[in-house]
């Protein structure tokens, strides 16, 4: 397994996180101040401030999957889970249980008996 795993995992677990808070913000806070007060600064701020950090989401994810050797249909998946606010929570509690149990079993494998 690869040697920079647990660090990728970290970066990946800030991204969402950070990415889940500001889908919150923007799909129940900015979005119904827009369109039901008319009221558009906090989502000017907030829209492409989303936008750019769910790039790095993207990026920081790939970096996840192609050191863990992901199928592509499960790397997409984690991808698309950060599109949706509270999706985004649940699947970054789920990879991280799923790979830390790889870190876990992988170790196990190494250590002589």
């Amino acid at each position: 397994m690869n040697p920079g795993v647990p660090a990728a995992l970290t970066r990946y677990r800030i991204a969402a996180l950070v990415v889940g808070c500001g889908a919150i913000i923007l799909f129940f806070i900015g979005m119904p101040l827009r369109y039901a007060a008319h009221i558009t600064i906090l989502s000017s701020i907030i829209d492409p401030l989303h936008g750019f950090l769910y790039m790095i989401f993207l990026v920081v994810t790939f970096d996840l999957a192609r050191r863990l050797d992901w199928p592509y249909g499960r790397m997409l998946l984690v991808m698309l889970a950060g599109t949706i606010p509270v999706v985004a929570f649940y699947a970054e509690h789920r990879t991280t249980k799923l790979v830390r149990a790889q870190l876990a079993a992988h170790d196990g494998e190494r250590t002589p008996v």
